[in-house]
């Protein structure tokens, strides 16, 4: 087995805290099934299968003993076997039966379509595998409806493409068997409470044509993953798979974190930088590498920078590709063909080639930043090494996030504590799926929608003219197609469009929700995206839309915006003292007053401005801290103010940790006297109406999340206070120790 790829610590000036080394583990196998088809026997052979691993084997006897499934392994430990070899199976078992594949992205179809075709091939009975999605030619969509065994498509195809018109796939919905969702990771949040959504109609569907197919679900690590596959499924006979029998080589994990250049500001060398100086090294030793990077403008500037270290070699663009969404398929497919055959040394990409798209099998993988939850950065590291030897490097940034994941390996050498959360029946998300599954199918008097309760809406399309009831059941009546009007990746349909009004390429680069807008584009703001900065020349509220121009300018815009929480419903509290807990639903109410002009580096005040839009209003559901009076009390009010921004800044950084959602899914506040509770209160809210079960979660994680809001703080190498551990404030002097010594009730109580 090849040797670990050497790296050397003492080169990089820089502070490694974790040097890690996990051994490689043989392969642990299982015979293959007795009952198989001679002809998939063949097949498997063919590829070179003649035993599975025993995670694979699990799964076989499970599906086939009829049970919902989920299986839980690592990165390139052979997933795709454990549904592809049942279904295959039971078609060539009962060629009428049908098999439905949904993934993420478009990507992971086609590969899977490559891998399903290989398997396929030689069969004794011709199993029609197609992808079905949006770039599919008109020409080839009525023979996959019609005849297609294995259809491959995306959570958004079946939501707007397929189920609403389901007479056209009465073949597929009457004989589907298995339904396969892939990387089931994926659906957490937002998008995973509207796909849990999508999954209830598609659900429908197949009752309504004599189906009642069986879910197969394939995840990498999480914390949940029956208890979000319920969540999903709805279904209670769930078998779990999690003990993986494929083999791994030796792999060595690194996390480095780049010198300071200001102590005081919390300043480090460019994360970019270190990575390049990392990654040139194998490369130029032919080593394969892949470097991950957070945004499409670090892949092409890391790619450019690659490039350059290999020259004067002649082959230098061919030797380094940048991979990223923008590229065209045959482009993606060539860089990926360059790296199973070794032709390409090292491949630059975000997070497109995390999920399970087979790349080979490569040696050296390096993180730049933190990819914004562990099971993403799990994926990443997981790589390199699928069956040789392989060393992986987390470069941290100076961002919170990245600071606390750097000083706290611990959370990577133990159990994944994430947790994918999801909320069907958030009524807005409920609200437009059941617009959708009206269209598809009138609603019986007293039908769920799932296990979602759905009668006064009903009523309330009634109201609305959207709906009729006749003979006992509900009928869609209205001109429009709702599914059009939902996208499963956000909730608000009246986002604000962010418009690039350059005269050579007008276009729109982004949108944005409306309580963030306010205070990023409001008139005379500097927009910043992938490093490019834009001056917002005018936002039209009532349009909803941004108009911006690139500029060039030495300072960035911060407004300033006074929000008050006002508790609606409290659905639980209490906590030991000085500090609650309480978690329910809540009005946020903020109005954008003023901005000012900071200059990058120096962060000095050069210019203000007044901000004109109207007040805004936000119903959600937030968890919230208080602190008694008798703590408190003998705190200035501006080292009070400064440190409760403190702690708001950091329990907020630390909650995306715990939930595994990205850190625009939360938002935070800090008020000296809030309305509700009368007392200093820090509050960290969902950014979505409604929620998806964020604040609940927080709630029961209340002393885990301010003890490791006190950790983040005082670890923080800055003296006082810097943007990184304290947020806006750092500068008041005694910040940073008004923080800590608020939090420091809560760490006295619990250690």
């Amino acid at each position: 087995m090849p040797n670990v790829p050497a790296f050397d610590p003492s080169a990089f000036s820089g502070e490694v805290t974790l040097d890690h080394v996990t051994p490689a583990r043989a392969a642990e196998f299982a015979p293959l099934p007795g009952d198989l088809e001679p002809s998939l026997r063949v097949a498997l052979g063919r590829c070179g299968i003649t035993q599975l691993y025993s995670h694979q084997a699990d799964a076989y006897r499970h599906v086939r003993a009829g049970r919902h499934l989920v299986v839980v392994t690592p990165t390139a430990s052979g997933k795709t076997l454990c549904y592809n070899l049942p279904v295959l199976q039971r078609i060539l078992e009962r060629p009428a039966a049908r098999a439905l594949y949904l993934f993420p992205t478009k990507a992971l179809a086609q590969d899977q379509l490559a891998e399903l075709g290989q398997l396929g091939a030689g069969l004794s009975v011709e199993i029609k595998v197609d992808v079905y999605d949006g770039d599919t030619p008109a020409g080839q969509r009525k023979a996959i409806r019609d005849g297609g065994h294995v259809v491959l498509t995306n959570p958004e195809m079946l939501h707007t493409g397929i189920l609403p018109h389901h007479t056209g796939w009465r073949r597929l919905f009457s004989s589907l068997e298995y339904v396969v969702i892939d990387e089931l990771h994926t659906y957490r949040g937002l998008f995973g409470s509207q796909v849990a959504n999508v999954i209830r109609r598609l659900k429908r569907i197949c009752e309504f044509y004599g189906a009642s197919p069986q879910f197969v679900c394939a995840s990498a690590t999480i914390a949940n993953p029956s208890e979000l596959a319920g969540r999903l499924l709805e279904e209670e006979n769930l078998a779990l798979v999690a003990r993986s029998g494929a083999p791994q080589g030796e792999r060595r994990l690194i996390f480095y974190n780049p010198p300071l250049t200001n102590r005081a500001l919390g300043v480090r060398r460019s994360s970019l930088l270190e990575a390049r100086r990392i990654a040139a090294g194998w490369i130029g030793r032919q080593v394969q590498t892949i470097v991950f990077c957070r945004s499409r403008l670090q892949v092409e500037v890391m790619t450019s920078y690659l490039q350059e270290a290999l020259l004067p070699r002649t082959d230098a663009k061919r030797r380094v590709r940048g991979y990223r969404s923008g590229y065209l398929p045959l482009r993606r497919r060539e860089i990926e063909a360059g790296l199973r055959s070794g032709e390409v040394w090292g491949v630059v990409s975000t997070n497109a080639l995390e999920l399970g798209i087979d790349i080979g099998s490569l040696q050296a993988a390096v993180i730049v930043g933190y990819p914004g939850t562990i099971a993403s950065t799990w994926q990443q590291l997981g790589r390199a090494g699928r069956r040789s030897g392989s060393v992986a490097v987390f470069v941290a940034s100076g961002a919170p996030l990245d600071q606390f994941i750097v000083r706290h390996p611990e959370y990577f050498l133990e159990a994944a504590p994430e947790e994918g959360l999801i909320d069907p029946d958030n009524p807005l998300v409920l609200a437009g799926h059941l617009q959708a599954g009206l269209f598809e199918l009138p609603f019986s008097e007293g039908e769920k929608l799932g296990r979602g309760q759905v009668a006064e809406m009903l009523e309330l399309f009634q109201e609305d003219g959207v709906v009729s009831r006749s003979g006992g059941r509900w009928f869609w009546s209205a001109d429009a197609f709702p599914a059009e009007g939902i996208s499963l990746r956000r909730l608000a349909a009246d986002n604000v469009v962010i418009v690039d009004t350059s005269p050579a390429r007008p276009q729109v680069i982004g949108e944005m929700d409306q309580f963030s807008a306010q205070v990023m584009l409001h008139e005379e703001a500097i927009y910043l995206q992938e490093g490019a900065q834009y001056h917002v020349d005018r936002l039209d509220w009532d349009e909803k839309k941004a108009y911006l121009r690139p500029v060039e300018v030495d300072y960035y815009t911060d407004a300033l915006l006074a929000v008050s929480v006002n508790v609606l419903d409290c659905f639980e509290s209490g906590s030991p003292a000085p500090l609650d807990r309480s978690h329910g639903e809540v009005k946020l109410t903020a109005l954008a007053t003023l901005f000012k002009k900071i200059r990058f580096h120096t962060h000095e005040n050069i210019g203000s401005g007044p901000i004109r839009l109207p007040e805004q209003t936000l119903h959600t559901t937030a968890y919230w801290t208080s602190l008694e009076p008798d703590y408190w009390l003998r705190l200035g009010r501006e080292c009070l103010e400064a440190g409760l921004q403190g702690m708001a800044h950091a329990m907020r950084t630390v909650a995306a940790v715990r939930l595994m959602c990205d850190p625009r899914d939360l938002g935070s506040t800090a008020e000296v006297k809030a309305i509700s509770t009368l007392r200093p209160t820090v509050t960290i809210y969902e950014v979505y109406p409604g929620g998806v079960g964020y604040a609940k979660r927080l709630f029961e994680l209340h002393e885990q999340l301010l003890a490791d809001a006190a950790q983040l703080v005082e670890e923080c190498p800055c003296p006082h206070g810097c943007p990184s551990c304290i947020g806006p404030l750092w500068q008041v002097e005694g910040a940073k120790q008004a923080c800590l010594q608020l939090l420091s009730a809560h760490v006295s109580l619990v250690s």
